[in-house]
């Protein structure tokens, strides 16, 4: 490992929340690639959730040569409340997670640091993201990596909330009492959403360094890809929870543009909370004057006589979406306000 980094910074600028949990394979690298980082003014809580192997005597040895580094070892308690534990312990004015087996720029910190002091009203900010290996990657998550990357600025972050997580979790930086505040919740979907939704719709802003910081590791074996709270159906389940109760708030009928898989199962979501679509947009010719679950199926230039109605545009694909956004414009229509989009 070589010799001592540094001693430890009081008090540090980010506090770096690790969770890690049989990850002797990679928290070696991991762990590098923190103690390269060109900001000093940082401390790192590596989260040892009751590992088989030798991750905590591994990460100790580190901790040994670096104080900023501290590891703290629990019984196998689960990714939420090992969080929530550790977030208990972070000293700094940020707070900056990172997983086990991915990898940060030499200037991630410094950049993101940076970035939240020169736009005060953010409560946090995410990075672009780089996945690998890359040869293993499949079409789907080079798609969503390139989906990640096409967000830029906090009022698309806003935008695009309801059609996939924005912010890639292992990327995010908040500021420590905002996150202190909210903390993470053990829910029936993924942690890492549910917390961006609920600090979206408490009004915080959320941006992003529109820079490849983190190098975000895509295996097999990874919890986003083994639990069933990162399915596709839990996706869907936390969306419909916060359309509910935010945008659709207002009364028990919604337009639906849009009945192909994500549609159909966006309805089935919503209607579990008392959603129920008043009519259904289709381009299908075959479609328009039918009716589906009692709504009738209306075609595009039907909408302007819906108006005042909140409509949610459910297409899984990004050239669609913008599309129909073009043609919501057309007609007047204004996103967050009108129409939101929901994949």
């Amino acid at each position: 490992m070589g010799a001592c980094y540094a001693v430890a910074v009081e008090p540090p600028l980010v506090s770096i929340l690790l969770p890690a949990r049989d990850a002797i394979s990679t928290i070696d690298a991991c762990l590098r690639s923190i103690l390269r980082q060109s900001d000093p003014r940082w401390e790192c809580l590596v989260l040892d959730d009751g590992s088989r192997d030798d991750t905590a005597a591994a990460a100790e040895a580190w901790s040994r040569r670096d104080a900023r580094l501290r590891v703290h070892r629990f019984a196998r308690r689960g990714l939420v409340d090992t969080l929530n534990a550790g977030l208990a312990h972070c000293r700094g004015q940020f707070v900056a997670r990172m997983d086990a087996d991915d990898l940060m720029r030499r200037d991630r910190l410094a950049r993101q640091a940076e970035f939240l002091r020169e736009c005060p009203w953010l409560a946090g900010a995410g990075c672009h993201v780089r996945l690998f290996p890359r040869t293993a990657l499949t079409a789907g998550r080079r798609a969503y990596e390139a989906w990640l990357n096409s967000l830029r600025t906090e009022k698309e972050i806003r935008r695009d909330a309801f059609v996939e997580c924005p912010l890639a979790h292992p990327a995010l930086m908040v500021r420590r009492e905002v996150l202190s505040c909210f903390g993470y919740r053990d829910t029936a979907w993924p942690e890492d959403y549910d917390l961006v939704l609920r600090l979206l719709e408490a009004g915080h802003d959320l941006g992003v360094v529109p820079r490849r910081l983190v190098m975000w590791r895509d295996r097999p074996d990874r919890l986003s890809r083994t639990d069933a709270r990162y399915g596709l159906e839990r996706f869907t389940n936390c969306k419909a929870h916060f359309l509910a109760r935010g945008f659709l708030a207002a009364g028990p009928t919604y337009v639906l543009w849009g009945y192909g898989a994500t549609g159909r199962a966006l309805r089935r979501a919503l209607s579990r909370h008392g959603k129920t679509p008043s009519h259904i947009v289709e381009i299908a010719a075959g479609r328009i004057g039918q009716r589906i679950h009692g709504a009738p199926v209306v075609p595009i230039d039907a909408l302007p006589s819906l108006r005042g109605r909140p409509v949610v545009v459910s297409v899984a694909f990004d050239g669609p979406r913008r599309e129909i956004r073009d043609a919501m414009a057309g007609m007047q229509f204004v996103e967050g306000r009108d129409f939101v989009c929901a994949a």
